[in-house]
């Protein structure tokens, strides 16, 4: 865990909200900002003077009191104002921080944060102040529970250690701002089965408008007092008048108003009252929930039916709508808490229970970090969950728009965290691609625009996209072994692949059948590659090897075979002619012209900024050479279709011994340093950081404009390449780069739950999962009931998290032992691999002797079955020859 205090903790800012639910964030000095709930993006918005405060008391006197939060370590010059929306009085640079950073109130001199997602953990401590207080905050997260993970609110529980030699009363106080309409805010309290509520509505918008919404908190605390509404008055006299109530007396004063007050943001408050004697602790937990249950499409520009003037997304006007998934599940805000208190021992534990069995596991601090870290994608406003449960997502997100709209295909392929963890909202993706996306030609859109069916995207096919998809059908079969959802997607597989061939595809990708992309290729980099490469032939030929493999369980044998053979006339090509002794490489002759021919008059779309001459476009007249392209460089996704094909269990789709030299070359020609790097593109790494550029060019050849980006340091792109090197060997380079890459993410210069690429929170950064899969070696498939378990390194002490299919838990193996413990769901098991060479002695199952068959080396055959529920634990002894018996049971009993 890496605790940050002072100015590594400038940039942390940890989300708290569930899947496609938005969320708030937990700032490194404890300030809660980013508050994102209201169905887009807010980076930097404050939503008033929403925050927690904390005094004590001695025989009604107030000893001290302070807002719970750190010192600031914004710019002390003020921010700019990005958004006109933001803009009010008193605010922007050259004013200060903004008065709703709270960092002109009394705070603590100390505070830390320790994050370990999905869990936070802070800590603040101050001379002045009698005692020390404790904050957990988080959002359940439970792999394989996505409507447990999908709650909308936010969960925090405070604890006071009472550290001086006589008793106090402590009060610690949520306060929240009622922003919701600016002329209509109501607020009430009341107690719901013996709790306390405070809830913010507004009486302006109906239910169904998406500019309706709700908040509310909740307490645990037996002992409450509460402000229905702060003063209200010019100037800064609300939070002054606020602070004068609470530290004035032990119990916050009731104030009513009964009518609103146009353009004003009323406040409300929830305070728990405790009296510790000296040196005792006490705990309260509060939940903070919100409810905006309809949402349009606000980004694509749109005209009044009748103006025709463009419409900004805050004056909606009867567009088309759908509802958040959490709102078609609860009715308002205050079902969303009683649901979370009534259910808060389950959600609680198990998200305990991940977090301690992800956390425990036996990766580098880097490697854990980083596959930790950006889970965090999953609770930001990236992901939405449509109506019917589906997850959508942008491919990040800017201040207050999303970027890159439409599940891209091409950048949630490398999303791994998504398929392991929460399954069925991965097939859900497959779904509305295949209902939504899929042209009858077999060319997949690779966007999809809401509301689903609505004004499809329309733009060629990705090469990228396109094959990544047929991947990961195959990967998420893999994981949920349902033949009939298997068969439902057959005709798109089939499809899709044929498109290569298809003379419907003017982009001529294979029209003769060879296993090489030779035509025009539209990829994640934004434009197109001319000619054969690495990398997109290389997730052709793994998209081949996966429709054979689907072909075959279906029963397709003349598919099978004529894919197979593809396959294998590919990955000839692959190994003597785009291998050039030291990595593999484009082929192409960037001085020939002619390579644009047949593409001369297509039309192209506006979308990319691209003109309807493909030569005007594409031709460097001053250089004569083909723009946007590698060439003879070094290109960090060559070997990308091992990487998914290796994932999914399929045959290799390069040469090994070229591809341990590619990777190798990879190592020594595309890690860099910042300082010393040339990069015009978009920056990811300064100064002394570290990382993988996109391509270089070691022969010195480079185009003279190549592929865009090709300078940067993505981290998507990075973990890809990472956790392939960990797969083949190359464990220390591997953890070397991942190390490289959270080093700029240390909190002081970037925050650590939010790693960038075009715009926040960007989905493909959650490649980092494959790190995990790559030093744990875990595999699955759910239709023949095989779960393996490989570690990249032996020997030693292995312990691992693992998610397959509807189950989760850990693994773990010593010389002697191999435990796998389900923690969640349930796990049926035909074959289990265990990784070490020593022969078998005892298997038991919850301490119980338990049959089964060697079948192979490594591997138990339990012929009728065998099926794990929560806590169950299954138990492989192994022998060492070398040992008695009496030391061997010692050492079976040291590691169990």
């Amino acid at each position: 865990m890496t605790t940050h205090s002072g100015s590594t903790a400038r940039e942390v800012r940890f989300p708290l909200g569930g899947i496609g639910t938005g969320c708030i964030s937990l700032a490194g000095n404890g300030h809660l900002t980013d508050v994102e709930i209201f169905n887009h993006p807010d980076k930097g918005y404050h939503h008033g003077y929403t925050h927690f405060a904390v005094k004590a008391e001695r025989n009604g006197a107030l000893v001290d009191a302070r807002i719970l939060q750190g010192d600031w370590q914004g710019n002390a010059c003020g921010q700019w104002q990005i958004h006109d929306r933001l803009r009010k009085r008193h605010t922007g640079y050259g004013v200060g921080p903004d008065a709703e950073t709270l960092a002109g109130m009394p705070h603590f001199a100390h505070s830390e944060f320790d994050g370990e997602f999905p869990m936070a953990q802070m800590s603040f401590s101050d001379p002045e102040f009698p005692g020390n207080i404790r904050m957990l905050a988080f959002n359940p997260f439970i792999p394989c529970d996505e409507d447990n993970s999908s709650l909308p609110l936010a969960w925090f529980e405070l604890e006071v250690e009472n550290t001086t030699d006589a008793a106090l009363d402590y009060t610690l106080c949520l306060s929240l701002c009622n922003g919701l309409a600016p002329d209509s805010t109501h607020n009430r309290h009341e107690i719901r089965e013996d709790r306390h509520m405070m809830t913010l509505t507004q009486r302006h918008y109906p239910a169904d408008d998406p500019r309706y919404a709700e908040l509310a908190t909740t307490t645990d605390a037996q002992d409450v007092s509460w402000q229905t509404y702060w003063y209200r008055g010019d100037w800064f006299d609300s939070l002054t008048m606020f602070w004068r109530d609470f530290c004035g007396q032990p119990r916050l004063p009731e104030r009513e108003y009964t009518q609103s007050q146009p353009g004003f943001a009323d406040h409300a408050s929830l305070a728990a009252h405790l009296h510790l004697a000296a040196g005792e602790r006490g705990r309260v937990r509060f939940w903070t929930g919100w409810y905006c249950p309809v949402t349009y499409n606000y980004w694509t520009d749109w005209r009044d039916r009748a103006t025709q003037e463009l419409v900004h997304y805050d004056d909606y006007r009867g567009q088309k709508t759908w509802k958040n998934h959490y709102a078609t599940r609860f009715t308002d805000v205050n079902a969303v808490l009683d649901y979370a208190v009534s259910n808060a021992e389950f959600l609680f534990s198990r998200t305990q229970a991940f977090h301690d069995a992800l956390h425990d596991s036996s990766l580098p601090d880097s490697v854990r970090d980083a596959v930790s870290a950006n889970l965090a994608v999953l609770k930001s406003p990236t992901c939405l969950r449509l109506e019917d449960g589906s997850l959508w997502g942008w491919e990040g997100v800017l201040e207050d728009i999303g970027c890159c709209e439409g599940s891209c295909t091409h950048v949630w392929h490398y999303a791994l965290a998504l398929p392991w963890l929460f399954p069925r909202l991965s097939r859900s993706m497959r779904d509305l691609n295949q209902r939504h996306n899929l042209r009858p030609s077999g060319s997949l859109r690779f966007r999809l625009r809401l509301p689903p069916g609505d004004d499809p995207f329309e733009f060629r096919a990705c090469a990228d996209g396109q094959f990544g998809e047929v991947l990961a059908i195959y990967r998420d079969w893999l994981l949920c072994g349902d033949r009939a959802w298997l068969e439902e997607k057959w005709s798109a597989v089939r499809d899709m692949l044929r498109f290569a061939w298809n003379p419907d595809n003017p982009d001529q990708w294979d029209p003769e059948q060879r296993g090489v992309l030779t035509g025009r290729q539209h990829h994640t980099l934004d434009m197109e590659l001319f000619g054969p490469n690495p990398w997109l032939t290389g997730l052709y030929i793994a998209a081949l090897e996966a429709g054979c493999a689907i072909a075959n369980h279906l029963g397709h044998n003349d598919d099978a075979m004529l894919w197979q053979d593809i396959a294998r006339r590919g990955r000839v090509t692959l190994r003597e002619r785009l291998f050039n002794g030291e990595y593999f490489q484009q082929v192409i002759d960037l001085a020939n012209r002619d390579t644009l021919a047949p593409w001369r008059t297509s039309a192209e779309s506006a979308d990319y900024g691209l003109s309807g001459d493909v030569w005007q476009q594409y031709w460097c007249e001053e250089n004569h050479e083909v723009k946007y392209q590698f060439g003879s460089g070094c290109h960090i996704d060559q070997l990308m279709g091992q990487w998914f094909a290796g994932l999914c269990g399929l045959p290799p789709v390069f040469d090994p011994g070229q591809t341990q030299r590619a990777l190798r070359a990879l190592w020594q020609y595309n890690f860099v340093s910042a300082r010393h790097h040339t990069n015009p593109c978009r920056l990811y790494g300064l100064n002394d950081e570290q990382g993988v550029s996109i391509c270089s060019w070691p022969t010195g050849d480079m185009p003279a404009i190549p592929v865009p980006y090709a300078q940067e340091m993505m981290t998507g792109f990075e973990y890809q390449l990472a956790a392939l090197m960990v797969a083949s060997g190359m464990a220390t380079e591997g953890e070397t780069l991942t190390r490289a890459i959270r080093d700029r993410y240390r909190g002081d210069n970037r925050n650590p739950w939010n790693e960038m690429e075009c715009g926040s929170h960007y989905a493909r950064s959650m490649a980092s999962y494959g790190l995990l899969l790559a030093y744990s070696g875990v595999r699955y498939c759910a239709d023949t009931g095989h779960l393996a378990f490989h570690p990249a390194l032996t020997p030693g002490h292995h312990y691992y998290f693992w998610s397959a299919g509807d189950a989760w838990g850990t693994v773990s193996a010593t010389t002697h032992t191999c435990t796998l413990t389900v923690i969640h769901g349930t796990l049926t098991l035909n074959e289990f691999g265990w990784p070490f060479d020593l022969p078998l002695w005892r298997i038991t199952l919850n301490n119980a002797p338990l049959e089964a068959g060697e079948d192979r080396r490594h591997t138990l055959r339990f012929p009728e079955g065998i099926t794990l529920n929560d806590g169950d634990r299954l138990r492989i002894l192994l022998r060492d020859t070398r040992l008695t018996h009496t030391e061997e049971e010692t050492a079976c009993l040291t590691h169990p």
